[in-house]
């Protein structure tokens, strides 16, 4: 087995608790990587796309990249999970940092495959090579915190110490659409629903421990890679200034400076408090230094991470983050200006395993239904649905978790709680995924990667907000559309290659393609040209949408933006007038993409060796003419 990789997979039959070992064959690493790539091509070999995401044929898969775990190589300490999402029905991964990652990989596995479905809660003892599954009915109902603790203290017994555990809290275990499975208490595989799909599978947790280490091949070109890479983190405004000094919250005044700052539901881009809720703001008010350090990623030379604390009641509580998507979710996107409420909301999701991001929009949602009078005041229990409520944004993020009340309607999602009460085009989603925290009306690029993402509504397929807004590499116009289309391709095919290796996608800030190829070639032994990594990219890229058309038909009709954002002109601020012309830019990205209508063209797949692929089209009648 080449460097970075540990040569070993698990298989965990749920059904019987069997576990068996596998290795992967080189040419598959080489072609598809690790993380999100190797997840991707294990789901389309291993599954019916067409499958219920929440039934015991669907699959979930915990994944490490080559670069997992590898001491010099910036921000490698994430780790990904790849299922088929109860939320989107598409093909999903969702990534998540911390230092359970590694250390999945320290036990010496690449990739663990869920198969199945418990008869009772189970969890995984993951050590020394080997994988357990153990039972868990005492550990069910337990939120993120109490899991992690209880599982901690259980295995030190055992003579375990410093064990990372990742688990599903209540949302999960009750099939929340947008259940998150937690790691290390506070870092969130959050998009998507993937706690659910552990909650409908039975599994709350999997505990690791482990010695070993990933090789190097080539100590000496890695060591050269690496202090190149280093240098460029140090050296960039981004990494070494403004994400450790604010954390990701450093966007909040810039991005609403810029007129893009959703709120209220997406009604409109500027939110005139948005210093409330700010990165500086955190820094100076409930920031805890000496916490900071223990939420910092493994081997992260950046340390964005934050951690705080709120004294005062009626919100007391502490715990990581806030983040800026989380900031915005549950800030401007309900007109909430009270810090305190919004830090409250997102301890709740770390204990409660919810996704911030699609929480705190699906509140703007139910808030905007309610300001329209389509909430029957009876379902509401009480609640005081209104714009800038810290009271509401807390209490509903509790009902969501356990589906009390509306909280059940609310735990379907944006698409569903828009159209349960009548008016579906204030969900603002893309394939279902609600949007996160910027508006495209004043980043078309950016509104081009909303549309075509494969796994809906995202800014992590491809941040145009980086050209667009930030200047990195280098400013464009934010207004114009001519050559978007070219750009968005690059980052979401070079995005997709940051996930397989597994890296964070802040290293984009100051390395790219190049720097990805040195690392890889020199930790693997394996060599890559840049060219080759970047047709890896794109083939993980085709490969996805083809999941998707075989979900559900994937293609053009699903390419778009909800209307207000196509219609409705942004109506103050630096943004104002101006809609997202995504018309402009969608048939070139098809050209540059090699597409049909949104669908991979025969000569395409076969380009990037998914022959396979476009046989399996043709057969079911789905190739464009």
């Amino acid at each position: 087995m080449s460097g970075g990789y540990m040569g070993r997979i698990a298989r965990v039959d749920l059904w019987s608790g069997a576990v068996s070992y596998e290795t992967l064959p080189e040419k598959v690493l080489r072609s598809w990587i690790g993380g999100r790539g190797l997840g991707v091509y294990l789901m389309l070999k291993e599954v019916d796309p067409k499958v219920d995401p929440l039934s015991p044929a669907n699959k979930a898969i915990i994944l490490t990249g080559p670069l997992t775990g590898v001491g010099g190589v910036p921000a490698a300490g994430r780790w990904c999970s790849v299922t088929k999402s109860p939320l989107t029905g598409t093909i999903h991964d969702s990534h998540s940092g911390g230092k359970f990652g590694p250390e999945l990989k320290f036990a010496g596995f690449d990739a663990i495959i869920l198969e199945g479905q418990a008869e009772q809660p189970v969890y995984l003892w993951v050590h020394d090579g080997e994988v357990e599954v153990r039972d868990a009915r005492h550990l069910w109902g337990l939120d993120v915190h109490g899991t992690t603790e209880t599982l901690e203290g259980e295995l030190s017994q055992e003579g375990y110490e410093g064990i990372k555990v990742a688990c599903i809290g209540p949302a999960g275990e009750r099939l929340v659409k947008f259940a998150a499975i937690m790691n290390d208490k506070s870092r969130a595989a959050g998009r998507g629903g993937h706690g659910a799909v552990w909650g409908s599978k039975f599994l709350k947790a999997v505990a690791v421990k482990g010695e070993r280490r990933p090789e190097v091949a080539d100590r000496d070109r890695f060591r050269e890679a690496s202090a190149s890479a280093m240098e460029k983190v140090r050296k960039s405004s981004v990494t070494a200034e403004a994400l450790p000094k604010y954390g990701t919250a450093v966007l909040v005044n810039i991005i609403n400076e810029h007129g893009i700052f959703p709120t209220r539901n997406f009604q409109t881009g500027v939110f005139p408090t948005a210093e409330r809720i700010s990165g500086e703001r955190i820094a100076e008010e409930v920031l805890v230094k000496e916490r900071q350090r223990e939420e910092i990623c493994w081997g992260c030379p950046i340390g964005c991470a934050r951690y705080t604390r709120i004294e005062e009641p009626p919100f007391t509580g502490e715990g990581g983050g806030p983040e800026y998507e989380t900031l915005w979710a549950f800030g401007s996107q309900t007109g909430t200006d009270d810090l305190a409420a919004v830090c409250k909301a997102n301890y709740l999701c770390n204990e409660l395993g919810l996704d911030t991001i699609s929480m705190g929009h699906t509140i703007g949602t139910l808030l905007e239904l309610a300001e329209k009078g389509k909430i029957p005041e009876e379902e509401l229990r009480g609640l005081k649905a209104e714009w800038g409520s810290g009271e509401a944004i807390v209490e509903l993020t509790w009902r969501t978790a356990y589906r009390s009340g509306i909280g059940d309607a609310i735990a379907e999602g944006a698409k569903s709680l828009a159209e349960r009460y009548g008016m579906p085009e204030a969900a603002i989603v893309v394939r279902g995924q609600e949007l996160p925290a910027y508006d495209p009306r004043g980043a078309q690029g950016h509104g081009l990667a909303y549309a075509t993402s494969n796994r809906g509504g995202c800014h992590l397929r491809a941040y145009m907000i980086s050209p667009e807004v930030l200047g990195v590499p280098s400013l464009v116009d934010r207004f114009e559309t001519r050559g978007k289309e070219k750009m968005v391709k690059e980052f979401q095919d070079v995005f997709a290659v940051v996930d397989s290796l597994i890296v964070c996608k802040f290293d984009t800030f100051a390395l790219w393609l190049e720097d990805f190829t040195s690392l890889l070639s020199a930790i693997t032994g394996l060599d890559y040209t840049p060219e080759e990594v970047y047709a890896v990219g794109e083939r993980i890229w085709n490969a996805e949408r083809c999941f998707n058309i075989l979900s559900f038909g994937d293609g053009r009709a699903y390419d778009t933006l909800p209307k207000r954002l196509l219609e409705e002109p942004m109506p103050e601020g630096p943004a104002k007038g101006h809609v997202t012309r995504l018309g402009e830019m969608l048939d070139a990205y098809y050209e540059v993409r090699g597409w049909r209508d949104g669908r991979p063209t025969a000569e395409k797949l076969e380009e990037l060796d998914l022959k396979w692929l476009a046989e399996r089209l043709s057969e079911e009648g789905l190739l464009p003419d």
